[in-house]
């Protein structure tokens, strides 16, 4: 188990939507909190009523993920936290991104990661003690149609999370902790223009979470951490099991479409006059 209150965390991505309420909820938790972000002047902002902290930070740069690691680290208590939460979405089949695209998807969502887990675990290891805690999507459980390459991109966060809480045990370090995080899909403004979006149904298939909900989960991880949690539980086991047979999960396929288009008509009508546009 993990203490609030003896030591930092760092949560990437904080200038809006998941991010900034990670960053609030570890805050009234306990925890001083380096809020970073692309967006310097966004960042600062949401950092203001959270004790100011914040850093323009690029994931996709290890040098400054390095060192956003070692301010954090001078804390007293060190660098307790890390969370990789920055993230980008594109939709649609995957022979209609570009290159470059393509690329950024990665970069960000799973290079952006690593950099920021091998940035905090120089600090960590060092130390005796942390957790990196990196949030990454029931897309990173299923091969989502629509978002293939987002998929992608989070299933090779969940292997590099796993496979480095192993190596960190296999080198007998037992203070410091890997844990992942996969919610479901959230209404944050990274699905606010998707509600006539094809491409995105399969975010739309379960009951969108509030960014508020996992970032009480995530707190509640940040104390006790574990290999995989995945919000709701239910969707998970549900994800799991037609992962372990694909072609079930293929043959569901109308079923999912069915599924997302209600998803977006049921938003749309929560989102009101803001979600402007034709409905499917």
């Amino acid at each position: 188990m993990t203490t609030p209150g003896r030591g930092a965390a760092v949560v990437t991505g904080a200038a809006g939507g998941l991010g900034r309420a990670i960053a609030a909820a570890l805050h009234a938790d306990g925890w001083p909190v380096l809020l970073t972000d692309l967006d310097a002047d966004a960042v600062a902002t949401a950092a203001a009523p959270l004790g100011g902290w914040s850093r323009p930070l690029d994931v996709r740069d290890e040098a400054a993920c390095a060192t956003v690691a070692a301010e954090a680290a001078g804390v007293p208590g060190g660098l307790a936290l890390w969370v990789n939460n920055a993230g980008i979405l594109a939709t649609g089949p995957s022979w209609t991104h570009d290159a470059a695209t393509r690329r950024r998807l990665v970069e960000v969502n799973a290079l952006g990661a690593m950099n920021g887990t091998h940035a905090a675990l120089a600090v960590m290891r060092a130390q005796g003690h942390g957790h990196v805690l990196n949030v990454v999507s029931l897309a990173g459980l299923i091969a989502a149609p629509g978002e293939t390459v987002y998929a992608a991109s989070k299933h090779a966060l969940l292997a590099f999370s796993l496979g480095t809480l192993a190596d960190l045990r296999m080198a007998g370090v037992r203070g410091v902790h890997v844990s992942c995080l996969c919610p479901d899909g959230i209404w944050t403004p990274m699905l606010h223009d998707k509600l006539d979006d094809p491409g995105a149904l399969a975010s739309f298939t379960g009951s969108l979470l509030t960014p508020e909900r996992v970032a009480a989960r995530a707190v509640r991880l940040a104390r006790r951490p574990r290999p995989v949690v995945s919000l709701p539980r239910w969707r998970g086991a549900q994800v799991r099991l037609l992962d372990a047979f694909p072609r079930l999960a293929l043959a569901l396929t109308p079923v999912v479409r069915a599924a997302g288009r209600a998803g977006q008509r049921r938003q749309a009508r929560r989102a009101g006059p803001e979600a402007s546009g034709p409905r499917l």
